[in-house]
């Protein structure tokens, strides 16, 4: 008698909200990542954070812009199994998306108690990224101050 063996193979993807560097498409396509039907938007009740890395704080009254994208559940693990984004953990969220419709996303935030210092570089980077979206000026203004 011979054994079988089922192969399962499942196509499907996730929605994800980024807020930092990963927000760019083309950074995600050197990682391997096939990011697709990217869509700006933003989650109420979340303050951007900037660290060594982004993150975001919960903060009643605020508001954080990003990108959601559909992503395989697979690339999103390879990716927070990198060293510098390793401590993230996954949180639900509802995007906000500008046409007015909302989508529920899978958002990756670091801990506060892990929130250290600052990066001058990073924030710059992220503005060219949020300037290159047209994300609104009152939140470029948040992240340059977060760069100071």
């Amino acid at each position: 008698m011979s054994e079988l063996t089922l192969v399962w193979s499942v196509d499907y993807t996730m929605n994800v909200f980024f807020y930092g560097l990963f927000m760019d498409e083309n950074l995600l396509a050197k990682k391997g990542i096939a990011a697709s039907n990217a869509v700006v938007g933003y989650v109420d009740g979340f303050r951007l954070r900037i660290g060594e890395r982004a993150t975001l704080q919960r903060c009643a009254g605020a508001r954080a812009y990003g990108v959601m994208m559909a992503v395989s559940p697979n690339e999103v693990r390879e990716l927070y199994a990198e060293s510098s984004v390793a401590d993230y953990v996954p949180a639900s969220v509802t995007v906000e998306l500008m046409d007015g419709s909302n989508a529920e996303a899978s958002c990756y935030n670091l801990p506060s108690n892990k929130v250290t210092g600052t990066n001058k570089g990073y924030a710059e980077a992220l503005l060219e990224v949020a300037n290159r979206l047209g994300l609104p000026e009152s939140y470029l203004g948040q992240i340059r101050q977060a760069g100071r």
